[in-house]
């Protein structure tokens, strides 16, 4: 029985195996068929043509999906470390929407949460360097989160003032009836959006609007240095592997690793 189980965890959680593979390769078709089906269910025309077939693939395919996450829990030693792992509540996420969908109206919708279950790619097809990648980022942007919420607290009370400002400035036939409307006129200005649907009128309130936009670029510059820095500072570490822990279902594992760097399971 135990061999089974660990059978089961071999093919459905690795992708070194030809079986592992196999089935992942086969486990992304059928979610991108899923999220294609989604997409099409939303198209009136198609969808008052061929609804009852659209039914009876959701079905299908939420089956599939609940069937191999009822295999997952079945072969990891501690069922929790998979339930709330990302992956696992993304797998739950991608099979309630099909339930939601009985009692709210559009609920099946949800189901294009499905698209995240597609980052397996990186695992099936042996682009692990490119979680490393990822990684790197992930780090970079957890180190300087610091740094970017000091910015992000300057950058809102600039546009608090600005467009108390702009308030003050412009006459409300421009569009600047209050002073949240005018906070989102310079959220928007400022990000370089710019809808055209409130500007200012006045010569001076066109000064200021000016000055908004050249401190746009300064938005996008400060953040991407402060990333950027981080990220040159990281040091890259040793490949990894496409190896889950049996136990905790933890990636990212070095390759010539043998037990796991989480909780000390064996792989």
């Amino acid at each position: 029985m135990m061999r089974f189980k660990e059978k089961v965890h071999e093919i459905i959680f690795e992708a070194d195996t030809r079986e592992g593979k196999l089935f992942d390769v086969c486990l992304l078709v059928v979610i991108t068929l899923s999220l294609v089906l989604v997409m099409l269910e939303s198209v009136e025309e198609i969808n008052a043509i061929y609804d009852r077939i659209f039914n009876v693939l959701e079905w299908v395919f939420t089956f599939v999906f609940l069937l191999e996450y009822f295999l997952r829990i079945y072969s990891v030693k501690k069922p929790t470390g998979y339930i709330f792992s990302f992956f696992g509540i993304v797998d739950l996420l991608s099979i309630l929407p099909v339930f939601l969908g009985l009692f709210i109206v559009g609920g099946h919708s949800f189901m294009i949460i499905r698209s995240l279950r597609l980052l397996r790619v990186f695992r099936v097809f042996k682009l692990v360097r490119f979680l490393g990648e990822a990684r790197q980022i992930s780090q970079a942007l957890s180190a300087s989160k610091a740094k970017i919420i000091v910015f992000l607290g300057f950058i809102l009370t600039v546009v608090v003032i600005l467009g108390t400002v702009m308030y003050i400035v412009e006459t409300p036939e421009s569009g600047f009836t209050s002073i949240p409307i005018s906070i989102y006129w310079a959220i928007v200005t400022l990000t370089t959006v710019g809808y055209g649907d409130i500007a200012p009128q006045s010569v001076l309130g066109q000064v200021i609007a000016s000055v908004v936009m050249i401190l746009g670029y300064a938005v996008i510059a400060v953040p991407t240095g402060i990333v950027t820095n981080e990220i040159i500072q990281f040091k890259p570490k040793k490949s990894l592997s496409t190896q889950v822990c049996p136990s905790c279902c933890e990636e990212g594992h070095d390759s010539d690793a043998v037990f796991c760097k989480y909780c000390s399971e064996k792989l």
